[in-house]
């Protein structure tokens, strides 16, 4: 699989690029998953529903399937899983984009806004290979990306992992 982060400070515009670049990306004919990072702890779950008291009984994994999905819960009751645990449970398809996960060792295009009142990430990890921004950032030694288009970081995404031309 191809995996693809998307990094970038809080507010910064992270979670709606994710959101066009899976329509983009899959108007083009190709799958795609997503993972999220996230601070808290998740829960689908709810006390007094019969899933929330097969994992208060202890299961390791619940599933919860309907007509038109599933959810696949697991207990790890310890750290907080790596990035390539995660993927190695994921059904395989063209693109995995990763939103957050900033510190791991994939490819990443930073998303960059002023507004956040934060420095750029890019200067200090090598695998940031673009920003994409709404801003006037002058010369970069990564490509500088337009933020509100998306048919070009889908564009340089996909040429990065092999999946279009440069």
């Amino acid at each position: 699989m191809n995996i693809y982060g998307v990094i970038g400070w809080k507010n910064s515009g992270k979670t709606s690029l994710m959101e066009r670049l899976v329509a983009e990306i899959t108007a083009r004919g190709f799958t795609v998953s997503t993972v999220k990072h996230v601070h808290h702890d998740v829960d689908l779950d709810h006390p007094g529903k019969d899933s929330f008291r097969h994992r208060a009984a202890g299961a390791s994994e619940v599933v919860l399937a309907s007509a038109h999905r599933f959810a696949l819960m697991r207990e790890h009751r310890g750290p907080e899983p790596e990035l390539p645990a995660i993927l190695a449970r994921m059904a395989p398809v063209d693109l995995v984009l990763v939103e957050g996960y900033k510190r791991d060792a994939h490819p990443k295009v930073e998303v960059f806004r002023l507004e956040t009142g934060h420095s750029m990430i890019q200067p200090d990890d090598p695998l940031v290979r673009a920003v994409a921004t709404d801003a006037d950032l002058g010369a970069l030694p990564v490509p500088v990306l337009d933020l509100n288009n998306t048919a070009q970081v889908a564009d340089f995404i996909l040429a990065e992992v092999g999946l279009a031309p440069l």
